[in-house]
């Protein structure tokens, strides 16, 4: 969750129990029903009142994203729930999982709201294969998030609009045009290829993760633009608070998440060439609001690009100079960084189909029945039997481990493919300086990886968090930030 396939997803827990967005007059009553009793012994001697205060809860919340679609999906041969996880900061700065909530929709209409049942930690018996049952449905649904969400929508959908803007309304020779181009390499062809092949009807996609991409149309519908750039996505989960006094303005609630700590480097990198060099072309705002290029695209990106959300109030309105450094920013971030810590993870994070299944074909087994006594016996038969098909299994270990791989021509952040990309001297050497300030950031990154007092940065399986180091050879590497979403 801090440092794996999927690390942008965790959020601390504002509210407890945990509530629903849903509307109740179609979903009826969709409160958790987590209560205190179940977490409190968890809790180092604290009351629910003193960890909420101390800000030591998260929660890692599927509930709402899929709980319309179960009945429509749990007519196939899928078999999923709706989860709620809660998860407690330990004092060396590891969660601990305290209790999983699954859900399906009422019986006699989604109306009546949700049938819930939780899951506490067992370390003995058959509640411990339910314990680890109960976990493996909510890497299902992290499965489905990851892929139809945090990559497919976050970054390949929401780059393609300003890919297209860009080309259509700035000339080659614009400023603006050159700093973004490099962002936007290939990645119409590998959105045009995923269309045909992994998000299309019964595409690989649909066929290994639960098949739904309207989930991923439903949450577009709260997609806000300002929020991709990561300070204010870390504020906005409650994973970081605003502090003029910490590295960045932030100070992170969970000091080692390493996904954020390297993420805000690599973030403030990219923020500070994209203000040296649009300082340079910008002298004041007026330039800003008196260049017709920049404001035609700035227009068809919002009006069109993103046309069902051109209402949306926070998009910034490319009057100053400011505005349109955190947009570029923001552009580069998602089509650089943003991608990598999402896509580059899968097959070493996730390539084995037993500890992050993708699929579920059957619900809980309930104590009394045949599946239950099986648990009691031939715990690993019925994991097996449970979740993705051996066939799906390949399919789904294929499809990340090459999605996972750098080709052989890839590009990298603080790289270009040209040495005569401008001839203006200053942006130049701004570059230069870029380039070397990432150098440094991956010299930090190796260092803190050594550090045995960030447990999250390494794990019990000792592989030690690379995704944001911004170099990478050809190959399954783990490591490396590409310009652009090219893969």
């Amino acid at each position: 969750m801090l440092a794996a396939v999927n690390p942008v997803t965790i959020c601390r827990l504002q509210e407890f129990p945990p509530t629903s967005k849903l509307d109740s007059k179609v979903y009826g009553y969709q409160t958790s029903a987590i209560t205190k009793e179940y977490i409190e012994k968890y809790l180092s001697g604290l009351s629910i009142d003193e960890v909420m205060f101390l800000r030591r809860l998260f929660i890692l919340d599927h509930h709402d994203t899929p709980m319309p679609y179960l009945s429509r999906i749990n007519k196939t041969s899928t078999k999923i729930y709706a989860s709620r996880t809660i998860l407690f900061l330990n004092e060396d700065g590891t969660l601990k999982p305290l209790a999983i909530e699954l859900s399906l929709p009422h019986p006699d209409g989604d109306q009546f709201g949700a049938i819930s049942k939780v899951y506490t930690p067992a370390e003995e018996g058959v509640q411990n294969f339910i314990w680890q049952l109960a976990k493996s449905n909510v890497v299902v649904n992290d499965s489905g998030n990851h892929q139809l969400m945090s990559h497919w929508l976050n970054t390949h959908a929401a780059i393609e609009p300003f890919v297209i803007a860009t080309n259509r309304q700035l000339s080659v020779l614009h400023p603006i045009y050159k700093l973004l181009d490099p962002h936007f390499r290939d990645t119409m062809n590998v959105n045009a290829l995923a269309r045909q092949v992994l998000i299309n009807a019964n595409g690989a996609l649909e066929s290994t993760v639960f098949p739904s991409m309207e989930m991923s149309l439903k949450v577009y519908k709260s997609w806000v633009f300002p929020e991709q750039a990561l300070p204010a996505d870390l504020i906005k989960r409650g994973m970081a608070v605003k502090d003029v006094n910490s590295p960045h303005g932030l100070r992170l609630l969970i000091e080692d998440y390493p996904s954020a700590v390297d993420g805000l480097e690599i973030w403030s990198a990219i923020k500070t060439w994209v203000e040296d060099y649009c300082s340079f072309y910008y002298k004041t705002d007026d330039m800003v609001r008196d260049d017709s290029e920049l404001q035609s695209w700035w227009k068809e990106l919002r009006e069109e690009g993103h046309g069902d959300k051109k209402d949306e109030p926070r998009w910034p309105k490319m009057q100053t100079r400011e505005e349109l450094i955190e947009t570029c920013t923001t552009i580069i971030w998602i089509a650089s960084a943003l991608h990598a810590a999402i896509n580059f993870g899968q097959y070493p994070n996730g390539g084995y189909p037993p500890n992050r299944p993708a699929m579920s074909r059957h619900f809980m087994p309930e104590e009394g029945t045949s599946d239950y006594e099986e648990l009691k016996t031939h715990p690993e038969k019925a994991l097996l039997k449970i979740f993705t098909s051996q066939f799906e299994s390949v399919l789904g270990i294929s499809l990340v481990e090459i999605l996972s791989r750098h080709l052989s021509d890839e590009i990298f952040l603080g790289q270009r493919d040209s040495l005569d990309w401008t001839s203006d001297t200053e942006p130049i050497e701004a570059f230069k300086r870029f380039g070397k300030n990432l150098k440094e950031v991956e010299d930090r990154i190796t260092k803190r990886n050594k550090d045995e007092k960030l447990k999250n940065r390494v794990g019990p399986v000792k592989m030690p968090y690379t995704l944001l180091c911004p170099t990478s050879e050809e190959g399954l590497t783990l490591k490396g930030i590409p310009n652009s979403v090219s893969i």
